[in-house]
């Protein structure tokens, strides 16, 4: 006998409300650790004498936790060093940018300031809106697409298993101050297509399994079934994201570890919701409706 999934779906549904509910209070408490990608920032221009690297600039930056800084550097050709660099930080103050122009140039030799400016954000309040808007327009698609090729039910189950690791990865966001950037929206929108093609795997075996079922085997039986029948290729496919990613947060750099975090959060989520909050939610949905249409034949009956 394997082990029983749906008969414990409550649980299930506790260890969800024991990660987002706190990361909901944090949201409301303390907000998003936003980065320069929404707020802004300052730009400092720097033609150095020799040239210099990514890397190099970045250890002095972390010396003023600002490794999540974006570094470009000014060349024609591809090196990976140039006297020309672009350092865009979050809002310095005069003390500050003082004290980090001071630390460049004890480490990395004398430069000409060429420029420093305050620059508005990248991921400004009308994009933010146009994201949104575009996520909500494709949980619409979504919904449409998959009542065509199973049924309603189903649809309303993936969405609200997208909704749910969203809310886990933002809670855990703010939670563990994770900086918020554009890197942390493709990381968003990568966990939604993963999670959704996680769960529709799982919904297809499902209706197949639906086609055969006999009336002696219950919901929750089936749904048990048809998860441990592709539980094998769940674990494959997510563990071959995991290692991916994992190597991303370890071996990247700092300028991919908020995007390899995230997605690592947001998958080890998706396949969570996809076994254990979307296929407990459509069992209670079907057998709520099955209990409601077997009463109204008792009543027509009498």
């Amino acid at each position: 006998m394997k082990f029983d999934i749906i008969g414990r779906k409550y649980i299930w549904f506790i260890i969800s409300a024991l990660v987002i509910i706190p990361g909901l209070i944090s949201i409301a408490m303390q907000g998003f650790n936003l980065g320069i990608d929404f707020t802004g920032g300052t730009l400092l221009d720097l033609k150095f004498e020799s040239p210099v690297a990514v890397n190099q600039i970045r250890d002095v930056l972390k010396d003023y936790k600002l490794e999540s800084s974006t570094i470009q550097l000014a060349s024609n050709t591809q090196n990976t060093a140039a006297t020309n660099v672009f350092i865009r930080t979050h809002v310095l103050g005069e003390d500050e940018r003082r004290s980090v122009l001071n630390g460049l140039k004890s480490k990395l030799g004398n430069f000409e300031v060429m420029r420093v400016e305050k620059v508005g954000a990248v991921i400004g309040s009308e994009l933010t809106r146009q994201a949104m808007w575009a996520v909500l327009a494709s949980w619409v698609l979504m919904i449409a697409y998959i009542t065509y090729r199973f049924e309603f039910r189903f649809a309303i189950a993936g969405i609200l298993a997208l909704i749910h690791d969203i809310l886990v990865v933002l809670g855990l966001s703010s939670i563990l101050r994770i900086e918020l950037d554009s890197s942390f929206v493709a990381a968003i929108l990568t966990i939604i297509g993963y999670s959704i093609n996680d769960t529709i795997v799982i919904f297809d075996r499902i209706r197949e399994n639906l086609k055969v079922h006999r009336k002696t085997e219950s919901f929750t039986d089936l749904v048990n079934r048809s998860i441990w029948q592709t539980m094998r290729r769940s674990i494959y496919t997510v563990l071959t994201v995991v290692f991916a990613t994992a190597a991303l947060l370890i071996y990247g750099g700092e300028t991919t570890k908020t995007f390899a975090l995230v997605l690592l959060i947001g998958f080890a989520s998706g396949a969570y919701s996809s076994i254990f909050i979307a296929s407990p939610i459509w069992v209670m949905w079907r057998e709520y409706k099955e209990g409601r249409r077997n009463q109204l034949k008792a009543k027509g009956a009498k």
